[in-house]
């Protein structure tokens, strides 16, 4: 699989795409983050997702970038918690539209959860929702024993000295160059796992870390191989784990096949071409 590629147009946003290739299928990911367009009334995601027939090369759907980028964001979030994280208190931090998919994802596997937005009404909407509690301040719910976090990465959730011991983290919001969520001295602290170490090393949480040279491959596991059995997770009860995402294009093609497969259930509209 294709590294994304990035076409930046900073500080408003970048587009991004990525390909990839399986199942009888290909993908063509078009995305775009423009952080600042929801205060103009747009979403901070757009864009489209092209799913073609391998063997043939012939079009059969395209679909909305966003749903499936919250999907599959969702999807990863929770997956990585279930994986890493001890069991215990969970919450959300950003319940954006993909903050807002990782909640659901955890509610509807039976987790009990709290939400935490800058936006109380957005977090409160969301809690009513799915049946989650609103936690009290952001710090209560960084305080959680499993967090996932969805901001725009602006701003740094955990300082150097953070992290409490057992604790286990999803960082998914910081998914581009100069974004973070956490400080360089809590990665090198923890045992690090990502989605895809060339494109995390590049362009994820672990870019600055891996630039100033306190992190390298070797400290880093894929979560594609802990689900295999391929690598070690957790170690201890004590142990720090911190989840990187930066979203993969295999993930994306996982989700619009399970559509595709689901056309009369989900009642997608389709063209006769």
């Amino acid at each position: 699989m294709q590294p994304k590629l990035y076409v930046a147009n900073y500080p408003a946003g970048d587009f991004r795409a990525m390909p990839a290739l399986g199942g009888g299928h290909a993908l063509l990911k078009w995305v775009t983050s423009f952080p600042d367009n929801p205060a103009r009334g747009l979403p901070t995601v757009s864009g489209f997702v092209l799913l073609s027939d391998a063997t043939t090369g012939i079009p059969e759907a395209v679909l909305d970038a966003a749903a499936v980028t919250a999907l599959r964001t969702g999807a990863a979030a929770a997956l990585a918690a279930m994986t890493l994280g001890r069991d215990g208190s969970v919450a959300v931090v950003g319940t954006g539209v993909n903050g807002a998919a990782a909640a659901r994802t955890f509610a509807s596997i039976g987790r009990e959860l709290a939400v935490w937005d800058v936006e109380a009404a957005r977090a409160a909407a969301l809690a009513d929702e799915i049946g989650a509690s609103v936690a009290s301040n952001r710090e209560d719910a960084l305080a959680a024993e499993v967090v996932v976090t969805v901001t725009p990465g602006r701003e740094i959730l955990y300082p150097a000295g953070s992290l409490r011991a057992g604790q286990h983290v999803s960082l998914m919001g910081a998914d581009g160059p100069g974004k973070a969520e956490i400080a360089v001295e809590e990665i090198a602290r923890a045992h690090v796992f990502c989605d895809e170490w060339e494109q995390a090393s590049h362009s994820g949480e672990l870019a600055a870390a891996v630039e100033a040279g306190v992190i390298g491959r070797g400290e880093v596991t894929e979560l594609g191989r802990v689900l295999a059995g391929e690598a070690e997770g957790r170690r201890s009860d004590d142990e720090v784990t911190l989840f990187d995402s930066t979203g993969l294009a295999i993930q994306d093609l996982a989700i619009a096949v399970a559509a595709l497969a689901k056309v009369d259930e989900l009642q997608l509209q389709t063209l006769d071409v």
